[in-house]
């Protein structure tokens, strides 16, 4: 392992910022993890994945362990499903991809969300009605104060929207290294719930899509409405689709009844946070290099030089305005890094 000074973290985030780590150091081994995780020398660590999920509002002062731990394995299957075990530092979309590929079905309407797969039960990502939580079966990690290694099953990560234990009681306290997913291998269950991906499929005239179908029109979809964050910084959606309740939700839609919403239960509904960041005025709108993407208002935007902390508080603008405008508080999903 090589111990980088001063090292820019700009091409290790998708957002593109030029913030420095005082030190930094790649571990592709999870005995390379333990290692350093039990180093005294560095007593202050910062550990950084695909760095797709977090906007660095300032340089960090301390060694960032950038996790590299790949491979992916078949642990077990039937004629039914399989299992397979997912290190860390794979990419997400790269490993649906391989999944498609075995025709293991369960995680193409994830396609195309950046990021590795190690952080993917952090938040418990998901896409057009699918979430981690639906396919996962157990994670492993290493524990930050003892360096041994420990594993979560399903219930112990304490799945919810975009939120899991390790967002919370376990914040900071684990790394995890690799995750276990259950597949299936036929009688896939194609799920075209969203719109969108049925009026993808519709207009190239497939009536009964597979599983490479609902990716594809999944890519595609994706494609139009964010960025790439190779060509322009960004973190994909920047905030979370807001969850009020059935009483809130009654005075909001009397007030703005052409507002989108999809029923949770009977007593919650999830407003679409995009919409009510355009209804406010800022879809499109640019503050220097800090702007907000003008197809989706949900994603915020580096066009070049912007710092983290111009990005957040643009961030802070958009949420005092929407709470102003309809009532609603609305929260970043990315993880901000102070």
């Amino acid at each position: 392992m090589e111990i980088h000074k001063n090292f820019s973290l700009k091409e290790f985030n998708t957002f593109g910022i030029d913030a420095k780590a005082k030190f930094f150091v790649q571990v592709n081994s999870i005995e390379e993890l333990q290692e350093i995780l039990g180093n005294d020398s560095y007593p202050v660590q910062f550990i950084l994945g695909g760095g797709s999920n977090m906007l660095l509002t300032s340089d960090i002062d301390a060694l960032v362990i950038h996790i590299d731990l790949r491979g992916i394995e078949i642990i077990s299957q039937n004629e039914d499903t399989v299992e397979i075990r997912v290190m860390a530092g794979e990419n997400w979309h790269q490993m649906i991809l391989w999944t498609l590929e075995h025709n293991f079905g369960g995680l193409e309407n994830m396609s195309l969300i950046p990021g590795n797969t190690g952080t993917a039960p952090i938040q418990n990502i998901g896409a057009y009605g699918v979430e981690l939580k639906d396919v996962f079966v157990i994670c492993e990690a290493v524990r930050r104060s003892d360096q041994e290694l420990v594993y979560f099953t399903k219930e112990e990560c304490r799945f919810g929207y975009r939120d899991s234990f390790f967002k919370n009681a376990g914040k900071n306290k684990y790394v995890i290294t690799s995750v276990n997913l259950k597949l299936s291998k036929r009688n896939h269950n194609i799920n075209t719930s969203y719109g969108a991906i049925n009026e993808e499929l519709q207009k190239n005239n497939i009536a009964e899509p597979n599983i490479k179908n609902v990716s594809e029109a999944v890519i595609a979809i994706r494609k139009r409405k964010l960025p790439n964050p190779k060509e322009l910084g960004n973190s994909g959606s920047f905030f979370k689709n807001p969850i009020i309740t059935k009483e809130k939700f009654e005075t909001f839609i009397k007030n703005h009844p052409i507002a989108p919403f999809y029923k949770i239960s009977e007593k919650e509904y999830k407003i679409p946070a995009g919409w009510l960041i355009e209804q406010s005025g800022y879809k499109g709108i640019r503050f220097g290099d800090a702007g907000v993407h003008k197809k989706q208002a949900l994603v915020l935007v580096n066009y070049g030089n912007a710092t983290g902390s111009e990005i957040l508080d643009l961030a802070y603008r958009i949420i005092k305005d929407v709470e102003s405008d309809f009532g609603i508080t609305i929260q970043p999903e990315v993880n901000l890094i102070k």
